[in-house]
């Protein structure tokens, strides 16, 4: 009695290896499902948010206790930033490495210098009298931009890490090697994408 080829036995989910292969790096997909729970962390904070702003008979004005016109140049300079990685992952792409340390740092610099004009906006509203304890306004202002202005900084923190790699030499032309840059890509332009988001719905409406 003859027994059929053992590869038509294999399930699509265990041919070729342990997982069914989708084509997709595994890296990638790992960001876009952290992304996907991001994206419910944050859609809750806004719906959250627009409720209470809704169920109030009156609130504070956003010209008259945010500055505007300084959140506008610093949400200007988080879009460049997105820019300048986007530069750096193309650089390596198309094997110029100069040019992706000097997007990088770029990248690097201006994150962090969002999140050192975020520190002093509060320092500004603090002396102010707008503070997480002093109404709803206050308490909804904090939060959102508060858990919004950690990613940021944790992002800076990997692009740090992403420079010093550049820097010695790890990244490459090939997907492998510039793999990193790419997946806090991902994570940088939604973190971007997010803010602009809370830049329309706190600061604009």
């Amino acid at each position: 009695m003859t027994t059929a080829p053992s590869h038509l036995d294999e399930s699509p989910l265990t041919a070729h290896g342990s997982v069914l292969q989708t084509g997709i790096p595994n890296g990638k997909i790992v960001m876009w499902l952290f992304l996907g729970s991001e994206v419910m962390f944050f859609t809750g904070l806004i719906g959250a948010y627009i409720v209470l702003r809704a169920g109030q008979p009156a609130w504070p004005a956003p010209d008259r206790n945010l500055n505007i016109p300084l959140t506008a140049v610093n949400t200007f300079f988080l879009i460049c930033s997105s820019v300048t990685l986007v530069w750096a992952l193309q650089s390596y792409q198309r094997n110029e490495p100069g040019k992706g340390k000097l997007g990088l740092l770029a990248t690097t610099l201006i994150g962090a210098l969002f999140v050192g004009i975020q520190v002093y906006e509060y320092i500004e509203l603090f002396h102010a009298g707008v503070r997480p304890d002093a109404n709803l306004f206050g308490s909804c202002f904090y939060v959102m931009t508060g858990f919004h202005g950690a990613h940021v900084a944790a992002g800076v923190v990997a692009m740090a890490v992403l420079t010093v790699m550049a820097l010695l030499g790890r990244f490459g032309p090939r997907y492998a090697q510039h793999a990193p840059i790419e997946l806090t890509g991902l994570y940088w332009h939604f973190v971007d994408l997010v803010w602009i988001v809370l830049f329309a719905i706190v600061y604009l409406v």
